[in-house]
């Protein structure tokens, strides 16, 4: 259960940076936020 808020932080932020965000600056900050979640739910952050 704790590996879902992470996944639900990271689902709500991907779709504001959808919305906010364009070009490179778009791409870049998707692929952090979803580096960062999957760093966090498998082990590579706070575990």
């Amino acid at each position: 259960m704790d590996q879902v808020i992470p996944i639900l932080i990271a689902l709500l932020l991907v779709v504001i940076a959808w919305k906010v965000l364009t070009g490179i600056v778009k791409t870049v900050a998707l692929v952090v936020i979803l580096a960062l979640a999957a760093a966090f739910v498998f082990g590579g952050l706070g575990a």
